[in-house]
């Protein structure tokens, strides 16, 4: 039981050319992303097999997108294709009463929902975590991000290599950079900081008259004399060091991204000219770029950046 091209190429002719989906178990897994890409499509056309599929040759010619929604066989195409539209449907406006929901749902960000509880709130001897009776929104969303890192570290550590996970942290994150780096653009950091939603950055400046100077013309950052001062200033802070080269010390950036949704407190991502000049402060290591790359320090701090934290409007 194939379906023949002849056959679908005369449906397909019948139907408003559109973005053509194919679920198969040989397709690429479905993910929200995927799902996002085709909410924004202007027509897409879900073609479902049955038994053994298509003709191969409708697939390689006309089919634009296929994909599997898990390691499993079905007998039709017929409960993919729901498993789209609805998934879709919610990404369409007004849908969803409320925009925000489908914002906190697992996965548009790349990670978990955070656990739901309704009344009563007492059942069974287990009780509704008093932090969500409390009426304290701030405390209640800190308690809803925290709880739905958690959750995905536990569940699924998998999800965070591709999460964006600026909004699941703290709200004490930093740039820690070396004033005298010849490539340093503070007007460029602080548009940086401001777009991951950072705090006053730390400039680093061992010279006397260089921090005088910094103090005098550069408003809103702190200025420290050297590395080993911001880690006594900062002692409960995840410090996170930017290397321009792997060592045995190294850490893979899916570990870093796991240990910041793990920290509370503040977390600082530290930039300098050259590892020697990082051995000053204890921290967490992390490789993102090589040394031989001739890029702005701006440029370095906004791909490191992009990769641990990313960030989704």
């Amino acid at each position: 039981m194939v379906f023949a091209a002849p056959q679908l190429k005369n449906a397909l002719d019948s139907l408003t050319p559109g973005f053509v989906v194919y679920p198969s178990p040989q397709g690429v897994l479905i993910n929200q992303e995927i799902i996002e890409t085709l909410a924004h499509q202007e027509h897409v056309i879900i073609i479902c097999g049955h038994y053994e599929g298509i003709d191969e040759r409708f697939t390689e010619k006309y089919v634009d997108l296929e994909i599997s929604i898990g390691d499993c066989v079905l007998t039709g195409g017929e409960i993919p294709a729901m498993l789209l539209v609805d998934s879709m449907s919610r990404l369409v406006p007004g849908v969803v009463g409320k925009n925000k929901a489908v914002i906190e749902d697992s996965f548009y960000r790349g990670l978990l929902d955070n656990p739901n509880y309704t009344r009563p709130a007492s059942w069974e001897n287990l009780d509704v975590p008093e932090v969500l009776l409390s009426g304290n929104e701030k405390e209640i969303s800190k308690w809803r991000r925290r709880e739905a890192s958690l959750r995905t570290l536990t569940r699924r550590p998998d999800l965070i290599s591709r999460a964006s996970i600026r909004e699941y942290l703290s709200e004490k994150i930093s740039l820690a950079l070396l004033a005298d780096d010849k490539n340093l653009n503070l007007s460029g950091v602080f548009e940086i900081c401001e777009f991951y939603k950072l705090g006053r950055p730390y400039v680093i400046a061992h010279e006397k008259t260089l921090r005088e100077e910094l103090k005098t013309s550069c408003q809103g950052v702190k200025i420290l004399g050297s590395f080993k001062k911001l880690a006594s200033d900062s002692t409960n802070a995840l410090i996170i060091k930017i290397s321009g080269g792997a060592d045995l010390n190294s850490c893979h950036t899916l570990e870093i991204k796991r240990r910041c949704l793990e920290h509370e407190g503040e977390i600082i991502f530290v930039f300098a000219g050259n590892d020697s000049q990082l051995d000053e402060i204890n921290g967490l290591k992390c490789y993102l770029h090589e040394n031989d790359i001739n890029l702005p320090l701006n440029i370095k701090i906004g791909i490191a950046l992009d990769r641990l934290l990313g960030f989704k409007n």
